[in-house]
């Protein structure tokens, strides 16, 4: 009897120690990380990434969540119901300083995921008075669509990079922004709302300019890029508490999605990416506007002809330039803020950069990733502003109001 305890005693050990073998070498899986994105062609890397299978690679298991709006966007990543998103560069930036948010509110800047390609579409009202690029037309083009309307352009954020692009462009046109209306407006809703005479003209991300010309609503007027060649454009955006508290699953993130700029930015790969983003749950939108414009071939609309761009189409990665979140860039921005009116004080800039900007973690993943990290703190021109030194923000805002 002793004997046939003892052997049960030793099976049952037996069993309870393979058990624990078993367990411990098959760790439970993470928690599901949710990425939020808006239908724009500049949310490829999110899905590229997601479709090459690179965020299981790097061992995170990410879903995908189509949004409405920015606003949308920024409420579920302060909420914690998105760990992430693909997002305006400088939405971090206004929502903090109170703009388009609670002033606090912090959103943390993973890095950027593209630059260029954007653009201004001008409605049927503006064809035949201003063309392609002719900035210097544009106040007499508005004059002459006042004189029997109000004009009214629009936006998709405060603050955000297309309110900025926006501003800009009135600014070098001689355009007073308060003689016109500028409202916001989701991106996958612009070109119905000029369909239906809401608006005159709009700036927004691609493919949303394509199909207003596409369908002969309106006309592109002048791209994001024409304004400033390379400029940040979405980001990945990230919850505060997530960049804090699970650092290496950020950093796997950041990984796959580094990767996926870089498999964007053979142009061979774009037509397959096109092929993703017209599905139903991304972007929604016809292939060939899509996939022109990802190549670089805008067809402009208006009898204006086809602008095929040839190094400053929509880019992902360009050696690592793309990727690198910049302080100056966001410096930049929280320049124009004070400029058009946003802020009656300025900001402390680089407190504010420094708070928002993960380049610290950055230079992290880049170092295990082979990116380059690009200079910073770096004077830069855009196309029709004045030189902007981070160093000296208050003569770049004197020169502003010459």
């Amino acid at each position: 009897m002793m004997t046939k305890n003892i052997l049960r005693k030793g099976i049952t050990l037996c069993i309870f120690a393979l058990l624990m073998i078993t367990f411990s070498s098959h760790k439970p899986a993470g928690r599901k990380i949710k990425l939020g994105f808006i239908p724009l062609t500049d949310c490829a890397p999110l899905v590229a990434a997601k479709e090459l299978g690179l965020f299981a690679k790097y061992g995170v298991d990410v879903e995908l969540s189509k949004e409405a709006s920015w606003a949308n966007i920024r409420d579920k990543i302060l909420n914690g119901e998105l760990d992430g998103a693909h997002c305006l560069f400088s939405m971090p930036l206004s929502v903090y300083t109170g703009i388009g948010g609670k002033a606090g509110s912090e959103m943390k800047i993973a890095m950027v995921l593209n630059n260029n390609g954007q653009g201004i579409t001008l409605s049927k009202d503006f064809c035949g008075l201003v063309g392609f690029k002719e900035v210097n037309k544009v106040l007499g083009a508005v004059k002459n669509v006042q004189s029997k309307k109000e004009v009214t352009f629009a936006m998709t954020f405060p603050g955000g990079t297309h309110d900025i692009w926006l501003r800009n462009w009135l600014a070098a046109a001689g355009v007073n922004q308060k003689s016109v209306g500028i409202i916001t407006i989701p991106p996958p809703q612009m070109v119905a709302n000029m369909r239906v005479d809401n608006m005159e003209g709009f700036c927004v991300g691609e493919p949303w300019n394509g199909v207003a010309a596409a369908q002969n609503i309106g006309f592109t007027h002048i791209a994001s890029q024409d304004i400033w060649k390379h400029h940040p454009e979405k980001a990945l955006v990230v919850n505060a508490k997530f960049a804090a508290e699970e650092k290496e699953d950020l950093k796997k993130v950041m990984k796959a999605v580094i990767e996926a700029c870089r498999w964007l930015d053979n142009m061979g790969n774009r037509k397959k990416a096109a092929g993703w983003l017209t599905k139903p749950y991304y972007v929604n939108a016809a292939l060939p506007v899509i996939e022109a414009r990802l190549l670089g071939s805008n067809d402009l609309g208006c009898e204006l002809g086809v602008q095929k761009y040839k190094d400053d189409y929509m880019t992902f990665y360009n050696n690592g330039v793309v990727t690198t979140p910049h302080k100056s860039h966001a410096m930049w921005f929280l320049a124009q803020y004070v400029r058009f009116g946003y802020l009656k004080s300025e900001p402390n800039y680089k407190a504010i950069a420094e708070k928002l900007i993960l380049d610290d973690l950055f230079a992290e993943v880049a170092k295990e990733m082979n990116v380059p990290i690009q200079p910073d703190m770096k004077a830069f021109k855009t196309t029709y502003d004045v030189p902007f030194d981070p160093n000296n923000i208050d003569d770049y805002l004197k020169a502003t109001k010459k």
